[in-house]
């Protein structure tokens, strides 16, 4: 069963001559437990793919499912409710709140109106299991930059989402750090979600089910 389905998505940026169509028809459907890599030139789309499949940018045309519940067409507090019921996302610049500890980062995300009544005890469990706790009293700027994805994805986990969105999640990160977060998300899908991850490295690419290119606004196998 997927969990996003994206049917004709179009987004079009600027007006008349100047506008340039990132996405036109694309078509795109995640199941549990599976990762698909999107790659494409810089400037293609691939964020905005993204964007849309979560909620937080509205297409033009086409709709979008996660989980059964419609994305597309519907008002901002319904889809503010199902992000944080179904929707995790990771971004390359972590945005990590700089004043704020790494663990008190993830609880923050625990403290959002609608939140999991479980919400704290899982983030503290989340930097537990993903090896953080003897850093979970530092500040970003105090973190490697592995240890700030981490962080981040423990963040986008709290709420357990179906679907992760991974945006160029290894692009600021060594070798090293980057195999491990890959890793981690391979562990993730593993236990049924979906994971859709934009990238133009290599081996970020190699960890997925599925490797699309965005080309010309629609998707295509690579």
């Amino acid at each position: 069963m997927a969990v996003v389905t994206a049917r004709g998505l179009v987004r079009t940026f600027g007006e008349g001559r100047a506008a340039r169509r990132v996405l036109d028809g694309a078509d795109l459907d995640v199941a549990a437990g599976e990762i698909v890599a999107v790659l494409g030139r810089s400037g293609s789309g691939k964020s905005t793919l993204l964007h849309v499949l979560g909620g937080l940018d509205r297409p033009q045309a086409g709709t979008v499912e996660v989980a059964g519940e419609r994305v597309t067409g519907v008002g901002e507090r319904r889809l503010s409710a199902l992000r944080r019921r179904h929707v995790g996302f990771v971004f390359q610049f972590f945005h990590l709140l700089p004043e704020l500890t790494g663990e008190a980062n993830v609880l923050l995300a625990g403290r959002v109106r609608g939140a999991r009544a479980d919400a704290p005890d899982r983030a503290r469990a989340l930097v537990d299991r993903l090896g953080l706790r003897d850093v979970a009293g530092s500040l970003p700027h105090q973190l490697s930059g592995g240890e700030q994805q981490r962080f981040a994805i423990a963040r986008a986990l709290v709420n357990d989402p179906d679907l992760l969105l991974a945006d160029e999640p290894t692009g600021n990160l060594d070798v090293q750090a980057g195999a491990e977060v890959l890793e981690l998300l391979r562990e993730l899908a593993r236990e049924g979600r979906a994971i859709v991850l934009v990238t133009h490295e290599a081996a970020a690419a190699g960890i997925a089910d599925r490797v699309l290119r965005l080309e010309r606004g629609r998707l295509e196998a690579a």
